[in-house]
């Protein structure tokens, strides 16, 4: 969501690809954990502060706490971009039949038609507009939710979406991109995907791509988007050089941006402020537009996104955790493959996959890369996660394998992977690896039954 005109539309040279792409990878996903409809929102994990919260617990068809929250009404701020900048339809109002908590600690934000074809939808915002890491820490914001239960053509022209917006926006609306926005998650078409995006820069194009940002994407899996509650959340992460974003569906990090892949001016005019959080549900516009449009005469109204809770925690900046020793990598962000330590028939080179940066190729069996000081923390790691690309002919694969201390040693898991479409087709693909706790040195190890080059990994990292 943005207040950018036509914002969205530039997905789709990308966008048929890239979501098979997630749709297969998804397939043999980590798992996610089962909870039942209502679940309160976790308490703030050891050594971390809740700076916000709320359960949405209240009589059923009741409004949002206006304590937390205000609501958005019309079709655009005042004075700003008219339908909001993206070409939505709907009307947002504040009345029950939009926005209610359901009596059962959601709150539901549902579309409606009335009888002459217009529709009607509900946004709310926080008040607080101050969320932001503290100097040298960490902000974790955090939604459960079940996106609008509809598909098919029953679901043209829905676009859900869990959101934040810079600070300086409000008041001005004219200051997009350049003041920061962060798509936790956004859907459209009822399709099993969700899309989490950075906005920055200048419109259009500029250092961030706009109006499209810096996106990544990734498929809820077991259960779809739109069958089952799922959570989503951005960490954004002060302590580390280069700052990042960290986007993440069920607990797996699946999307980074990082300070170093624009200027210093456009991260600074996006990040040197507090942020607020958005929950809607819009109707049409240049996103469903990409995916086919929408709302038509087919689209069925009533459809709730569900929102259990939402939940804003901080660390760091004097206080919270205790940092992993001076020189370890952190296992469950992206730990970049040109960055080994040692490594034996490997290269470097440009890559083209988003953010840029290098990859390392000319891999063929026997060749390996070693990662010294990988932090895995006390909870166990289970799942193994590559960007990996492959170019290679008719009849070569290969194996990419996890090994830990010693490049003799059994591995603790692998993928196979063949030909993705060519060496800079990137596609993240998952790996089940044995329980990992503590601090290792991890080797990739790569075999294959033929001699000719069968894969490029641009990163990797580990989940739970």
């Amino acid at each position: 969501m943005s207040a950018s005109p036509a914002r969205h539309g530039r997905r789709v040279p990308r966008a048929l690809l890239a979501l098979l792409s997630a749709l297969v990878v998804a397939g043999a996903a980590a798992t996610a954990v089962s909870r039942p409809a209502h679940a309160s929102a976790p308490g703030a994990p050891a050594g971390w502060t809740t700076v916000f919260t709320d359960d949405f617990n209240g009589p059923a068809g009741s409004g949002v706490d206006t304590a937390n929250w205000q609501y958005t009404t019309g079709t655009s701020y005042p004075g700003g971009p008219a339908n909001f900048g993206t070409g939505e339809v709907e009307t947002m109002t504040s009345s029950t039949s939009n926005v209610s908590l359901d009596g059962s600690g959601n709150l539901r934000i549902t579309p409606q038609r009335d009888g002459a074809g217009n529709w009607t939808s509900g946004r709310v915002e926080t008040l607080r507009s101050d969320l932001q890491p503290p100097a040298g820490g960490k902000l974790r914001v955090e939604a459960r939710i079940q996106m609008p239960n509809v598909t098919g053509a029953a679901a043209h022209g829905y676009w859900p979406a869990f959101w934040m917006l810079g600070a300086p926006y409000r008041g001005n609306w004219w200051n997009w991109p350049g003041i920061g926005e962060l798509d936790i998650m956004e859907n459209v078409q009822g399709i099993n995907n969700e899309w989490a995006t950075m906005h920055c820069g200048t419109s259009p194009g500029g250092p961030c791509n706009e109006t499209t940002g810096i996106g990544g994407q990734r498929a809820c899996s077991p259960t779809t988007c739109q069958a089952d509650f799922h959570t989503y959340a951005l960490e954004w992460d002060r302590s580390t050089s280069p700052e990042e974003m960290r986007f993440y569906l069920d607990g797996v990090n699946f999307h980074t941006v990082r300070a170093d892949q624009v200027d210093a001016t456009t991260w600074a005019n996006a990040t040197n402020h507090g942020y607020f959080i958005i929950l809607n549900v819009a109707m049409g516009g240049g996103f469903p537009a990409a995916y086919g449009g929408g709302p038509d005469s087919g689209t069925v109204p009533g459809h709730p996104m569900l929102v259990d809770y939402v939940a804003a925690w901080q660390t760091g900046g004097g206080g919270g955790t205790t940092p992993p020793p001076t020189g370890n990598r952190g296992a469950y962000t992206p730990i970049q493959a040109e960055s080994y330590d040692q490594q034996s028939g490997v290269n470097s080179e440009a890559t083209s996959d988003s953010g840029g940066g290098q990859d390392i190729g000319s891999v063929a069996n026997g060749d390996w890369a070693l990662y010294k000081g990988v932090d895995f923390g006390s909870t166990a790691a289970t799942q193994f996660y590559a960007r990996v690309a492959s170019g290679a002919a008719d009849g070569v694969s290969g194996l990419v394998e996890v090994r830990l201390d010693n490049r003799a040693n059994a591995p603790i898991g692998s993928f196979a992977i063949a030909n993705t479409g060519g060496w800079q087709s990137w596609r993240t693909v998952p790996a089940n690896i044995s329980g990992v706790t503590g601090v290792h040195d991890v080797y990739l190890t790569f075999t294959s039954g033929q001699p000719a080059d069968f894969v490029n990994v641009n990163w990797f990292d580990f989940g739970h």
